[in-house]
């Protein structure tokens, strides 16, 4: 693996355009989905994960644009579990993504 793509999404998330920042979340959620989806089977998976990504601070949203670029799924795993458990997160699953199941009973 070549360096630059373990330093692109530290260079895009210290940008501070709306670009930089949409990459580095992209990047983010394309780790944080597959993870969500093990770990919380039967939870609307894109309110889910945008819970978790709108709940993580910049630091972890950088930690999982890194993981996405390495393909380190403990480190990603570890921030999704941290983050899951915050309060603010439990609330947002229960407003977001907890009515799409209800719906479909």
């Amino acid at each position: 693996m070549r360096l630059e793509w373990l330093i692109l999404p530290l260079g895009i998330a210290a940008c501070n355009s709306g670009v930089g920042t949409d990459l580095t979340r992209a990047a983010a959620k394309s780790i944080v989905n597959p993870i969500v989806a093990e770990r919380f089977p039967g939870i609307p998976l894109e309110p889910a994960t945008d819970c978790v990504i709108d709940n993580a601070n910049s630091a972890e949203i950088v930690t999982l644009a890194t993981a996405a670029a390495t393909n380190d799924q403990t480190a990603a795993t570890q921030v999704v579990i941290d983050v899951a458990g915050r309060p603010e997160t439990i609330r947002c699953f229960a407003e977001d993504a907890l009515p799409g199941i209800l719906t479909t009973l």
